[in-house]
């Protein structure tokens, strides 16, 4: 490992792009990138993948006008995408890893422009890795039967955040990872309630489609209703995916995604809103106590992690609900700029080897089981 690694790191969403240069663990800068409906207009109907071109620019304008070259990087690291299921690690970015991602087989997601970023501007300097991407996989096989042969559930998760906020944990603890068990609510937009035993996550709710409701996703939701909802010839299967996955949780119930928003309407008086806000919490508390059963009881710590663990009143009064399971910490945000460095530097370190995706990503994967 060089003595200074540059290291560059790339989170893109739907309507933003973050982004971070890493000096081996100390932040040297980091950006917020937001991108108005005019900006994104132009992408309106196409791949996702359309978009590198338009957010690489910007990244390197960014890169320049603090001072960097793109030829100083060590190494540049993206959030990775649907991929199929892979083991927990540091992936090069190889040409198995992007044709996956074009395809887009297990759907569009602003995750999958990752590994395309970071190949895009490492092509000029340094190796493109991406870490833990949403598709980590470590589940026994037993935890894939959802109660239909036709439905395997799948496992798809706030992977990168919720990995790095366990081991952070772990050094705080001055523990190994590996013998720790843990509880991990990552509480956003989409929630990932997870289970991790022996350095593996176990069990996780899919933010896509079970669990808590969130601010815009409606979690579980009744079966047999939402069978007659899609067969009811009112809504396209595009409509419902956006009931499910954009316009459920608080933006269905109370018209907005503003958390801040719903505890002003709280504090005002509101009883809908309390409602509401008691009913996300319940149903949080609930996925907490099903992963504790995961762990048959035995559990080291809850953490909770994500954008609303900002939220006081979230945080207390989840903490009421559940400081009898386990000990609770709560690590506020989503530290993913900070963590894929973290899992670039554990592989230049020598700590953690490389895998190579689709070689050795679906055996590791598989191994766990």
């Amino acid at each position: 490992m060089p003595a200074e690694a540059l290291i560059l790191v790339i989170n893109p969403g739907s309507t933003s792009t973050k982004f971070a240069l890493y000096r081996n663990a100390e932040p040297l800068f980091s950006e917020t990138l937001r991108h108005t409906d005019d900006e994104m207009a132009q992408f309106k109907g196409r791949a996702i993948l359309d978009q590198q071109e338009f957010r690489n620019r910007l990244i390197l304008d960014a890169l320049a006008r603090h001072g960097f070259a793109v030829s100083q990087l060590t190494a540049v690291a993206g959030r990775g995408g649907l991929l199929k299921p892979l083991a927990s690690g540091t992936y090069k970015v190889n040409q198995p890893m992007l044709e996956e991602l074009r395809r887009a087989e297990r759907g569009e997601h602003a995750s999958n422009l990752g590994a395309y970023l970071a190949k895009g501007i490492a092509q000029e300097a340094g190796v493109a890795y991406v870490v833990d991407p949403v598709s980590v996989d470590e589940w026994p096989e037993h935890a894939r039967l959802s109660g239909s042969a036709q439905l395997e559930r799948q496992c798809l998760s706030h992977a990168l955040n919720t990995k790095a906020v366990a081991k952070r944990y772990a050094r705080e603890q001055s523990k190994p990872y590996e013998e720790l068990r843990l509880i991990v609510a990552h509480v956003g937009s989409g929630i990932s309630v997870s289970a991790h035993e022996g350095g593996h996550m176990v069990d996780v709710t899919n933010s896509r489609e079970e669990g808590a409701f969130s601010t815009e996703r409606s979690g579980t939701v009744p079966v047999m209703k939402l069978a007659e909802l899609c067969f009811s010839g009112k809504y396209t299967f595009k409509q419902v995916e956006a009931m499910i996955f954009r316009e459920g949780g608080l933006a269905s119930y109370m018209g907005t995604k503003d958390l801040v928003e719903v505890e002003r309407r709280i504090a005002a008086g509101g009883k809908r809103a309390e409602l509401v806000f008691r009913a996300m919490v319940y149903q949080i508390a609930k996925e907490i106590g099903a992963m504790a059963t995961v762990l048959c009881g035995r559990v080291d710590a809850v953490l909770l992690t994500g954008g609303m663990a900002h939220s006081e009143k979230l945080v207390a009064d989840l903490k009421s609900a559940i400081d009898w399971i386990a000990p609770v910490h709560v690590y506020p945000g989503e530290d993913e700029l900070q963590a894929l460095a973290e899992g670039v530097l554990r592989v230049l370190r020598g700590e953690e080897k490389a895998r190579e995706y689709g070689v050795d990503a679906v055996a590791a994967a598989s191994s766990v089981s």
